[in-house]
């Protein structure tokens, strides 16, 4: 008798400690998929709609890896713009502020380190047959420039992002920033390629 009182205390004692952990945890909430970034999410567009957004230039070099001439117009425009921001030119995430920029001397603008919202992909780049990184904006892929370490600059990184100017949209201290390009999920690239492999496109 006594050890089946045992086991009854027991059983309400767990079960006691059970619902009291069920009161801790939080409700699932139906809108926390929403209140999570897409995965892998990218800005989507045709070949054609990215011509019709740029200029020749910025085509050229954000979606084709071109590289605008050195000490050329836009270097000279960046020496002279003070303080701001500057973002993608294809989709408008930020991407560096005045606060890294530095002059280098290599006839690129130049920054040690990308801003506070990190929208700077790197990635191995063998294309010229020696080994480089490649930056890139991290929500449309838009080819950016590279950045390079350890070459004795005196900076809070030593590391130089050599950025085409043509990439970048500069906004004064104080300015709108430029309207972001919508992205997209995973699940609906492949349906939009689904759709286009079926229309024979």
């Amino acid at each position: 008798m006594k050890l089946n009182t045992h086991l009854i205390i027991l059983g309400i004692t767990l079960a006691g400690f059970n619902l009291s952990n069920a009161e801790d945890k939080p409700a699932a909430n139906s809108n926390d998929k929403k209140s999570k970034p897409m995965e892998n999410a990218k800005v989507i567009k045709t070949d054609e709609e990215w011509r019709q957004k740029l200029t020749p230039e910025q085509y050229a070099i954000t979606r084709q890896a071109a590289t605008e001439r050195p000490n050329g117009k836009a270097y000279a425009e960046f020496n002279k713009q003070g303080e701001g921001t500057y973002y993608c030119i294809c989709c408008g995430a930020e991407l560096f502020t005045s606060n890294e920029k530095f002059h280098s001397g290599c006839g690129w603008p130049s920054f040690y380190d990308t801003s506070k919202a990190k929208n700077v992909s790197e990635r191995i780049d063998d294309s010229t047959g020696m080994r480089r990184i490649e930056t890139v904006c991290k929500r449309c892929d838009a080819h950016l420039g590279h950045v390079f370490e350890k070459e004795g600059f005196n900076t809070p990184t030593d590391r130089r992002f050599c950025i085409n100017g043509a990439a970048l949209n500069y906004v004064p201290k104080g300015g709108a920033a430029p309207k972001l390009e919508p992205v997209e999920s995973l699940k609906v690239q492949d349906k939009k390629a689904e759709v286009k492999k079926a229309a024979g496109e």
